[in-house]
């Protein structure tokens, strides 16, 4: 079988203090203004951050291919290297094929321009004929259920209706390669449902290859043939998905009920807020998440992920499910979440921490931050005498009636 995707040494630096964006003229020229503002540094004094460093892997035609790390572990910027969106530092990679991307909202898209423009515009930017995007076209407005507002300008969609349309867009358009990050988190769970299906679909029937950046282990295990481990920048994993998730889930997971954030400038967040904190308590076993709000922030949600210790997805909570959430003051605000421990059958739990906008914009997501273990030792007369399969042990009201 041949290849789709091969690099070699592929790496990627940044200047510490550099703004990163990708593709906007007025951006550009921002950047260059700030350069030419800014105090310079003695040129040996630079600081740099390798965001990805020396990566090598092979993609073979029609493989699903996962991949899985922390925030900032150089995920993100592997899939923009590949959709050519930046340059490589060093290194090289080969790619055979027209390549779609979902990377972040609005990916490709010109604000100025309708859903309907901008459809075509990424069929003729593919090198498709319009023909052939006509004939793809209602079935991506059907799939981003978007048409009500198909002739309205991008810029007025939410991030949702965003996602939606770009999504449709990449996974119906005739692309060899599709490239999809975590930004499918913005969909509600119906539209993330049904996307997971579509790239099942397009990679099964279509002989597609995809890339998948998730936080969502199940998904990687169900949909991905490999999946690709990253670390810090560096690739320390490459197999069988299962086996990858297994020990990612290992390593993510620090064994301690309790995780600090002490260095401000490494706390996970952006320039609004940070996570500092989060543990869980013995007491009720609450989970307790301290945030430090840098600047008053409006439409954000503090919430956590549930996860058995394979990576099954079980709960994902947020502190209120306003569509507009009041502003958190500046200063440090620890959210608190109870769950009753008679839900749980003995076993290992993950939390990973989440601050969201209500657009659905991912803040920060720190996957297994704490772990937690539960142990019931009710006695042989107690409930848990008979053995439960499966993570929770949910109370189920039974009766019976004589015939």
């Amino acid at each position: 079988m041949s290849h789709a995707i091969v690099t070699s040494g592929l790496s990627k630096r940044y200047r510490l203090g550099d703004r990163v964006h990708y593709g906007r003229l007025t951006e550009s020229l921002a950047n260059a203004a700030s350069r030419l503002t800014a105090r310079r540094r003695p040129a040996g004094d630079a600081e740099y951050l390798w965001a990805l460093r020396d990566v090598t892997l092979e993609v073979e035609q029609g493989e699903v291919l996962g991949f899985i790390g922390r925030n900032g572990a150089g995920k993100s910027t592997l899939l923009k290297l590949l959709s050519r969106i930046t340059e490589p530092t060093a290194g090289e990679a080969r790619i055979r094929g027209k390549v779609g991307s979902l990377l972040e909202v609005g990916t490709g898209f010109h604000p100025e321009l309708t859903g309907r423009e901008n459809v075509y515009l990424s069929g003729a930017i593919l090198g498709m004929r319009r023909a052939e995007t006509r004939a793809k076209f209602d079935q991506i407005v059907e799939f981003a259920d978007v048409g009500t507002f198909i002739d309205t300008p991008v810029k007025r969609y939410s991030s949702g209706m965003q996602v939606r349309l770009g999504f449709a867009v990449a996974a119906h358009l005739e692309t060899e390669i599709l490239m999809v990050d975590e930004v499918l988190s913005v969909g509600d769970a119906e539209f993330q449902r049904r996307c997971l299906a579509k790239i099942e679909d397009v990679s099964r029937g279509g002989g597609r290859t995809i890339l998948f950046v998730s936080h969502n282990m199940q998904s990687v295990r169900t949909l991905c043939h490999r999946a690709a481990y990253l670390a810090n920048g560096e690739l320390v994993g490459l197999d069988e998905s299962t086996r990858v998730v297994r020990d990612y889930l290992e390593h993510a997971a620090v064994g301690s009920p309790e995780r600090t954030w002490d260095d401000p400038l490494r706390r996970p967040g952006d320039d609004d807020i940070r996570l500092v904190a989060v543990r869980v308590t013995d007491d009720g076993l609450t989970v307790e998440i301290t945030v430090d709000v840098l600047n008053p922030t409006a439409g954000i949600a503090v919430g956590f992920d549930l996860e058995s210790s394979d990576g099954t997805s079980l709960l994902t909570s947020y502190q209120l499910d306003a569509q507009d959430p009041p502003p958190l003051r500046p200063g440090l605000t620890t959210f608190r979440a109870t769950l009753p421990q008679s839900l749980f059958d003995d076993g290992s739990f993950l939390i990973s921490p989440r601050i969201v906008h209500h657009n659905g914009v991912v803040v920060a997501h720190e996957q297994g931050a704490v772990s937690f273990d539960v142990v019931n030792d009710q006695g042989p007369r107690g409930s848990r005498h008979i053995h439960r399969a499966g993570p929770l042990a949910v109370p189920v009201a039974w009766e019976s009636e004589n015939a």
